[in-house]
């Protein structure tokens, strides 16, 4: 499935930055032209992430250019954008395989290749892990520079604004690269522009920037008279008053699809004194028009035939959970108007497209901030409303102490609906949702259920939205649901209760989540009890006892780490109340889950009807 390189000439001569490094400057528009549309080409059969790294083309070039990577250090934020990198330091042939098993990892991977300096697939994290890099650079005064790209959305998070503010303060040599895909470049990002920021990053500039506050440096009146009108002049051309305001020199914004503006521009600010901050100005989907009409549609994509200018529709014959969730958000904002809405940057995946346009007074998109998106769900709930903090699980792993500390401790009823629980897929080990049951269970004044299907997620999301005795959180797993028969009333679940599903002899299957019908399969080979426990906390302990009582072994089934999971609370309470009886935990294992399709990944982990089967049959032997 690998692409013809000679289709691409240019590109054919750079397949590691060294080869890159050598080529004359003059070539590397076209370079450019022909990475961009390699990416095309190779997302269309592979699938992926798509519009970021489109726009993120000519940025990559001028990097690797100018910076004598891997020797110096190149960081990127979240990853999305990071095909380019990848086609550019080796790894041209393996991205058909991106992203499925045993393939290339969909973000930058530190064990995968030594231009990945940084492992990353949460957003935030560059400037803080760059700025250690640069702190180690200075000590060892090696030459080495260092260089952290983040994103428009990124930056929005409040770690990258802690680590610039250290860094500002530490003053070690670094750059970071603000890559901004918000707006279309405007008139201001042109020529004249482009001109501004050489000007600016120049040696002359800096020194007489520099030499002047020397000079001034005694004369405290004149000095404070100096600095405002640099920054009132500076205000006039460029928006950077607030990151020069935490220690950085700031230049921009420039053209970041003018490969050659760049490289100048990275040239002059690679040899500058102390913390640097250049502004980009991309397109994001640049080059290909469906993309750049609609770069959230295309940030992800299954694969396309490029030549239709249209992704394919795939529209499953169920819901997803995600959809559950926002068509009951809806349903219920029709009837409430304190029901409040709260999404760190996750609209179109927690499915709350439809909500933000009806109710658009009660949605709150905090950016990707997830700690102040849970902190002022608990702000709503002090005030009598009644919040509801859509999350995935992943993202509610960053919010950890915000769950703990600001809602937990007070009892504030707010509903976490916690998406993307248990295994994701593609996306790899950043995103598998692995750990929230473990982390969640032991966090006092916590209800928390787990859906077997999307009717009783519906339901139990109306649970969480009634109950006012703290907070509650409703998991469900990404992707279609059931296909069960949706029930539109809404009634709300006696707490902590589970059913039981099948009635068999000797063993009892103990499941919690959308595992229930693999349970159920596995069951009637086996002439299983099936309890649908629905409650990860409280634990429906009559429930439990009555399984105990009654067959000679237990088993617990979850899509969630088997330590400290809901499996370990069934044995905690067996235990508390000195029942001695033989318990398997069926679930995720103790370690991090690679990227695959779920299918494979559920069947290699035996958490499928055939596995859950040969395991309690393996147990029994």
């Amino acid at each position: 499935m690998s692409l013809d390189i000679s289709e691409f000439p240019v590109l054919a001569q750079a397949n590691t930055p060294e080869e890159l490094r050598q080529l004359p400057q003059a070539v590397l528009p076209q370079l450019a032209d022909e990475l961009r549309q390699y990416l095309l080409k190779s997302v269309s059969k592979s699938s992926g992430h798509f519009a970021s790294g489109l726009g993120t083309v000519e940025l990559t070039v001028a990097l690797h250019y100018v910076y004598n990577t891997p020797f110096d250090r190149l960081v990127w934020d979240v990853g999305h954008q990071a095909y380019p990198h990848k086609i550019l330091t080796g790894r041209r042939e393996q991205m058909p395989t991106i992203r499925q098993k045993g393939g290339l990892h969909p973000f930058p991977w530190r064990e995968e290749s030594e231009y990945d300096t940084f492992s990353v697939g949460h957003s935030g994290t560059s400037i803080s892990a760059a700025t250690a890099m640069a702190v180690i650079a200075a000590k060892e005064d090696a030459g080495r520079k260092v260089v952290a790209v983040i994103g428009d959305g990124a930056i929005t998070g409040g770690m990258a604004f802690e680590a610039m503010n250290h860094a500002g303060d530490l003053h070690n040599d670094m750059l970071v690269v603000l890559n901004d895909n918000e707006m279309s470049i405007s008139e201001n990002v042109g020529a004249l522009n482009n001109h501004l920021a050489q000007l600016m990053s120049g040696r002359l500039y800096t020194t007489i920037r520099e030499g002047s506050k020397k000079v001034l440096q005694g004369v405290p009146v004149i000095k404070e008279m100096a600095k405002r009108t640099e920054e009132h002049l500076k205000g006039m051309v460029v928006p950077g008053t607030l990151f020069e305001e935490l220690g950085f020199n700031y230049i921009g914004p420039i053209d970041g699809h003018d490969v050659n503006g760049m490289i100048e521009t990275m040239r002059n600010m690679r040899n500058l004194k102390g913390p640097q901050f250049l502004h980009i100005m991309t397109k994001k989907g640049r080059g290909y028009a469906p993309a750049e009409a609609d770069p959230i549609g295309w940030h992800a994509v299954p694969k396309f035939n490029p030549s239709e200018f249209k992704k394919p529709v795939a529209k499953p014959a169920d819901p997803t959970f995600s959809e559950v969730f926002g068509k009951w958000l809806c349903d219920i904002a029709e009837q409430d108007n304190k029901v409040l809405a709260i999404t760190p940057a996750m609209r179109e995946g927690s499915g709350m497209v439809e909500f933000s346009k009806r109710f658009p007074e009660q949605y709150f998109d905090a950016a990707i901030a997830e700690q102040h998106a849970v902190t002022l769900g608990a702000g709503f709930a002090v005030e009598g409303y009644k919040p509801v903090v859509a999350i995935y699980s992943t993202f509610l792993q960053r919010a950890y102490d915000q769950l703990i500390h600001d809602v937990a401790l007070q009892r504030l009823p707010v509903l976490f609906a916690i998406d993307r629980g248990g295994i994701v897929g593609a996306d790899g080990p950043t995103h598998q949702g692995a750990f929230d049951l473990s982390f969640m269970r032991c966090v006092p004044n916590m209800v928390i259920m787990a859906p077997s299907d999307e009717n009783e997620c519906r339901q139990m999301l109306y649970t969480g939205y009634c109950y006012q005795d703290g907070p509650t959180a409703v998991r469900y797993p990404r992707g279609s649901a059931t296909g069960a028969v949706q029930v539109e009333e809404m009634s709300a679940l006696p707490i902590g209760k589970g059913v039981l599903r099948r009635q068999g002899q000797k063993i009892a299957i103990i499941n919690f989540g959308t595992t229930l019908a693999a349970a159920l399969t596995a069951a009637e080979n086996l002439d299983a009890s099936v309890a649908d426990m629905r409650f990860v906390k409280p634990l429906d302990h009559e429930l439990l006892l009555e399984l105990a009582n009654s067959h000679d072994v237990l088993v617990t089934v979850e899509e969630n780490a088997i330590t400290g999971g809901a499996g370990s609370g069934v044995i905690e309470y067996l235990m508390s109340q000195k029942i001695c009886k033989p318990v398997l935990q069926i679930g995720l294992p103790d370690e991090f889950i690679k990227h695959g399709s779920p299918e494979e990944i559920t069947h290699d982990l035996m958490l499928d009807a055939q596995g859950i089967e040969q395991q309690i049959r393996d147990y029994l032997a």
